[in-house]
């Protein structure tokens, strides 16, 4: 890791990593997505637009989620 990052004190370094995404994920456009990545994007829409009642909110899988904890 560089010094001049591990001098900084953890919120700091966790602010400028998320200010590092959020300047990432503001351009999704210039982010790849492999062949194998979009493959799988189709199956799972697909998949949605057959049965879209057949999956779960948010909020019920994040129940789940944080059960296992």
């Amino acid at each position: 890791m560089n010094a001049t990052l591990k001098n900084l004190p953890i919120p700091e370094r966790i602010q400028l990593v998320e200010d590092l995404w959020d300047s990432i994920a503001h351009d999704q456009s210039s982010v790849p997505v492999s062949t194998e990545q979009r493959a799988e994007l189709d199956r799972r829409l697909d998949r949605y637009e057959a049965d879209p009642d057949s999956g779960r909110n948010a909020e019920e899988a994040l129940l789940e989620i944080r059960s296992r904890l």
